[in-house]
């Protein structure tokens, strides 16, 4: 393959909702393109694009696949992305590295729940869209009515510069408004013959192309002085329109296809070639210091890792985007996040399974590299003359769903694990971690499909058998009032005995409190729990009646009662725990002996110092239509969500509140059914608040349930 210059190279993304032939229009693509010589289709499993097991069997996208195209001396380099929500982050990546959108719509439904979803993601990345119409084919298809909703849903901005003639079954031809002609495509597809507009027809286009022009117009205020003097504008001038229009995200323009029967196709090609802005055209990407790379091949290398792949018999592929200079075959680089050199002993342009070698490639373009040592995505691989910079990050969303994991053969366990690592490598929002909190694996995902994928990948893939079961949640112990207690440790089983007799005060701990006056303070230490909060020991003997030598004893009893708290096995904090008195023997004194008395002492010092449980509280932000709000909010209150707030967003309706964690279990599958999949929501934790009264009740006894089963 020949070497692509910057001003040579197209980024897009493929996306939209589920069905909308995001895959096949990227099939038809990759034939004109001639990376291919026979069209695959998704019923037959054998397209380019969704080639993996789990695909197949599903029939729709769940990873994104990097393709390219080769078409009219330019290349086309394209990201097919999933059209479900739980595989936004997908989307997200492809966003971080393409510089236009095809958003793909399916003219049997308009605009569908995938549509909106993505549109919003488009939307917070700034990022150029254009709507392919798609299946017009079809005798249910609605063109206008289409257009009419991408109008109402995103604006005046939506620009048609096709519209179909005859959709439907017979769908064979469209007005091109750019050109002002009629595309008649054969039946194989391909190129289309050009003919002049029928008489039938001259009024409707005449009447598309005036408001065209003049939306083209009104992005620039050079072209609007010509649109005045002249009540038109040239195909030159239309073109600069379009690429000032696309750019600043003012036109929206939307284009005509039977995906399928590869009609249209070459004709988007052509104007993502001559319209599309190339990747020197866009904003700059920044480093994390605010750098701005230009996307100039004469600057020092810099490219990002997008994506990471585990293919078999290859092992691990490193999808990159060079944002500055050149990378040549056997080029070392420095990773900025760990100071690795790293040797890109080889270089492919990649269409999905298909690698074409590559000799270098420049700013702009995208490309892989198999086996890198110490790469992940997310990186930044740089030239040793700017090994320090790094590529501002893909930011990904955080999970909105949990899950407990278990084998359900116990010995499986740790490889379930290792696993569900992998697995984060390829996919960063998939979470793992092994909570030594909740003495849980909890994974996170963006939605119960997302998750049930993972499941089914351990279970297909990797043959193990696992199960999903709620996550514990964290939640906290302290206490509301002072108490006192004494613990006496005494067994004498032959030989050496055990003792140790410790008295002890506990009260709350508030940030600046004055220690209390009832017992000297001769020593104070302060502990920040790892968890949040304080555990502050004072030692309070007087006369020597606990060697000084055993008080880390003590502590460490209490240590262990903090970290499995008393009332419901979680985390205890801001504690403050006074050792005013207690007893030793002489011979039968030791550190275990005193760690038990600690321990025990703590335990009943903490259920009479008015014991209370604080529960995770966590910021929910919903976005969802007007029509679904009250819905939503009358499902958030049954949650025992406090509303902070309600906003506009767009067409869309934004409540904000703060929700307990233990009420938000399958909330993404609640949602979803409520709004008929037309909402969003995301959320972060916020603080710790006291449980109420009757929650309190009901997790002392389930505790208590558990502690005497086991």
């Amino acid at each position: 393959m020949k070497v692509y210059q910057t001003k040579e190279i197209r980024n897009i993304a493929l996306v939209g909702g589920a069905k909308t032939g995001k895959t096949t229009l990227a099939e038809s693509m990759l034939f004109e393109g001639g990376v291919i010589t026979r069209r695959g289709t998704i019923e037959d499993k054998n397209t380019v694009s969704d080639y993996r097991e789990i695909e197949l069997e599903r029939q729709n996208s769940v990873y994104s696949t990097v393709l390219y195209a080769e078409y009219e001396g330019k290349k086309i380099n394209m990201i097919d992305c999933p059209g479900f929500d739980d595989f936004v982050g997908e989307v997200v990546a492809a966003f971080k590295v393409a510089d236009t959108a095809l958003m793909v719509v399916n003219a049997q439904n308009g605009v569908e729940v995938g549509t909106e979803i993505t549109w919003r993601n488009a939307t917070r990345y700034e990022m150029p869209v254009i709507f392919v119409v798609n299946h017009l084919e079809h005798e249910n298809s609605n063109f206008d009515e289409t257009v009419r909703q991408l109008h109402q849903s995103f604006g005046g901005g939506v620009t048609v510069c096709q519209y179909p003639v005859n959709e439907g079954v017979s769908f064979d031809s469209v007005i091109d408004l750019l050109q002002m002609k009629m595309l008649k495509f054969k039946n194989g597809g391909g190129k289309a013959e050009v003919l002049d507009i029928p008489a039938g027809e001259k009024s409707k286009a005449d009447d598309l192309y005036a408001k065209l022009v003049e939306e083209l117009a009104a992005n620039d205020e050079e072209l609007m002085e010509k649109f005045f003097e002249n009540g038109s504008l040239t195909e030159e001038e239309m073109s600069r329109g379009l690429k000032i229009g696309l750019t600043t995200r003012g036109v929206f323009p939307v284009f005509c296809v039977n995906a399928k029967a590869d009609m249209g196709v070459n004709r988007l090609m052509q104007f993502i070639c001559n319209t599309v802005p190339a990747p020197d055209e866009v904003a700059p990407v920044k480093t994390t210091e605010g750098k701005e790379l230009s996307c100039k091949a004469s600057d020092p290398a810099s490219a990002l890792v997008f994506k990471t792949s585990i293919e078999q018999h290859i092992g691990e592929i490193s999808f990159f985007k060079v944002f500055a200079g050149e990378i040549a075959e056997a080029m070392d680089m420095v990773n900025s996040q760990n100071s690795s050199k790293e040797r890109l002993s080889q270089l492919f342009a990649v269409a999905g399974k298909n690698r074409v070698k590559l000799d270098k490639v420049v700013a702009g373009d995208i490309a892989a590299a198999i086996k890198l040592k110490s790469v992940k995505t997310n990186h930044t691989l740089n030239s040793p003359r700017n090994a320090d910079d790094r590529i501002e990050p893909i930011v990904y969303p955080n999970p909105k769903i949990t899950m407990a994991v278990k084998a359900k053969n116990a010995s499986d366990d740790e490889k379930i694990g290792t696993l569900f690592h992998e697995m984060h490598r390829v996919d960063p929002t998939l979470t793992v971690e092994q909570s030594k909190e909740l003495r849980q694996l909890i994974i996170g995902g963006q939605g119960e499909l997302h998750l049930n994928i993972a499941k089914w990948l351990i279970e297909n893939v990797h043959k193990i058998a696992i199960d999903f079961i709620a996550p514990r949640i964290p939640y906290r112990e302290t206490i509301t009032k002072s108490a006192k207690s004494m613990y006496r440790h005494k067994k004498q089983s032959g030989g050496s005995g055990q003792f140790g007799e410790v008295h002890m005060m506990i009260q709350p701990y508030n940030e600046g409190m004055s220690n209390q006056t009832e017992f000297p303070v001769r020593g104070s230490d302060v502990h920040e729990l790892d968890w949040g909060g304080k555990l502050v020991l004072n030692n309070c003997i007087v006369g020597g009646a606990i060697d000084a030598r055993f008080i880390p004893a003590i502590l460490k009893g209490i240590m262990e009662k903090i970290e499995q708290g008393p009332l419901t096995g979680s985390y205890a904090r801001d504690i403050v725990v006074n050792i005013y008195d207690g007893k030793m023997h002489p011979v039968d004194s030791n550190e275990i002996s005193f760690k038990l008395a600690g321990r025990n002492a703590f335990r009943e010092a903490f259920k009479n110092a008015g014991p209370k449980i604080l529960e995770p509280i966590y910021d929910v932000e919903v976005i969802m239509p007007e029509d679904k709000m009250g819905d939503v909010m009358t499902d958030l209150q049954g949650r025992r969500a406090m509303i902070m707030g309600m906003d506009s967003e767009g067409n869309y309706q934004k409540i904000k509140a703060r929700v307990p964690l233990a009420e938000m279990n399958r909330y993404s599958t609640s949602l979803s059914s409520i709004t008929s999949g037309r909402a969003m929501y995301s959320l972060k934790f916020a603080e710790y608040a006291q449980v109420p009264p009757d929650v309190q009740t009901a997790l002392l006894k389930a505790y208590e349930e558990q502690d005497t089963e086991e």
